[in-house]
Formats: C-alpha cells, structure tokens, sequence
C-alpha cells in the first residue's frame, strides 16, 4: 500500500483564489440591494420622540406627533385619577389595557394604562379606534363627554380620563405607545 499524498498544485490554488474572489464579488453586489431595505433616516428619526412635560400643568394636555400618529398627553387631576382608578374593569366594553409594555391579555386598570409613580401623566395614540378619527377633549374648551376624557364626534365613541372606550362604536380602548420617563419632566415615546 502506498500513501500518495496529493500535494497542492498551482491549478488548486487559483480555484481556491477565485472562488473566494467571486464570493466577495457576489457579496458586493448583494449589498446595495440589502441596505436599501432598512429604514432611511427621516423614519429612525421619527422613531422616537423626547417630549418635555414641564410646562404641562395639572388638568392640561399637549399633542405631540410620533411615526405620523397625534399622541395625547394629559397631566390629569387628582380627581381624573381618582375617578379613573375606581372604575370596575369587568364593566368596561374593552377589558384589555392596549399598553405596548405589558402583555397583550392584561386588564384595562388604570394602574396598567400608565406609569407607576407618575400616575398622573396619561400618554395615548389620539386616534379613535372605531374609524380612525382624532377625538376631541386636548383643547381645554372640548367636548369631552361624560366621563371627563376624550369624545369622538363622528360617531359617539366616548373615552375615559384613562382612555377606555365607555360608550359608543368603537371597539377597543385608546393604545398607549411604549414611553418612558427620562426625568420627573421629560418622557422619551418609542
């Protein structure tokens, strides 16, 4: 029995070579085409949004606008929260709190709808979860309905001080977008 061992040749070596050059060819082609597909830069700038609360005082509300969505802010009352708090969630029409932070089967309760420690500071995506309007109740002379929070007046939905949907067509609560607190005065949405 002889052990011929095949020694590398010079053919072996330029196949080796030109495969690696064409698989970086490949590749550099491939490039463009990939990178094309991530977000340009005016969307990553949009994706998320400092706002700055110091201004707002208690029972005022700003809208500021995050990925093309009005996103309502209110610094609530003591007797919002107090009223928002109280309200039993099995008697709600959309038991389920609609909070990007948690998981999706928790209870609409006040507490799941904002943030410990700063409860007095609601933040939701101000689009009405019917047809798609933008309720009234941000502008301190809106109507607000009868439970203090937003009104839709295209047809009748009406919010909560925590916005839950109470009354009228739409089917789900208002979605709170994920936000954090930053600062006691600042929160960063997205």
């Amino acid at each position: 029995m002889t052990t011929d061992a095949v020694e590398p040749n010079r053919r072996d070596f330029l196949v080796v070579v030109g495969n690696a050059f064409a698989a970086v060819g490949a590749a550099s082609l491939l490039w463009p085409f990939i990178q094309q597909m991530n977000p340009d830069a005016s969307t990553m700038a949009l994706s998320s949004v400092d706002v700055d609360l110091s201004p707002v005082k208690e029972g005022q509300a700003i809208t500021v606008l995050w990925r093309g969505k009005p996103i309502f802010i209110r610094n609530r009352t003591k007797t919002e929260v107090a009223s928002a708090v109280d309200v039993d969630v099995k008697t709600l029409p959309d038991s389920l709190a609609r909070n990007d932070a948690l998981p999706t089967d928790d209870p609409a309760t006040d507490a799941n709808r904002t943030v410990k420690g700063h409860e007095n500071w609601i933040v939701l995506v101000g689009i009405c979860t019917h047809l798609g309007c933008i309720p009234k109740g941000q502008s301190m002379g809106d109507e607000r309905g009868e439970y203090g929070g937003w009104f839709c007046p295209c047809h009748g939905s009406v919010y909560d001080t925590s916005g839950r949907i109470r009354k009228g067509p739409a089917p789900r609560n208002l979605e709170v977008p994920p936000y954090a607190f930053s600062s006691d005065t600042k929160i960063k949405i997205g």
